[in-house]
């Protein structure tokens, strides 16, 4: 279980990290983004990420807030996989969690 929850909030970190690095490197370039090599790297590592959270979405959200949802979504994801994985480090012993 516990390897579970780790792995659970090592990917929501990930494609939180996939999301500020294209909203960054999407800043950077400007209106050439889309001819941005790196930035079609983090656009396609975020896809799935994005895709999920469009489908899970009421159609009243413009798809331009979709990566802010997204975004918000693994913030509280994230938050909630850290308390389970303190809760499971304290049943289990800190040793365990090393």
């Amino acid at each position: 279980m516990l390897l579970t929850v780790m792995i659970l909030k090592s990917l929501a970190e990930l494609s939180l990290m996939f999301l500020a690095g294209r909203f960054i490197l999407g800043l950077l370039a400007g209106e050439r983004r889309q001819s941005n090599v790196f930035w079609q790297l983090l656009d396609v590592a975020a896809k799935p990420v994005l895709w999920l959270t469009r489908r899970v979405s009421p159609g009243l959200i413009l798809d331009r807030h979709i990566p802010l949802a997204a975004a918000g979504w693994l913030c509280v994801a994230w938050v909630l996989l850290v308390a389970v994985k303190i809760d499971l480090c304290l049943q289990l012993g800190l040793a365990a969690c090393r």
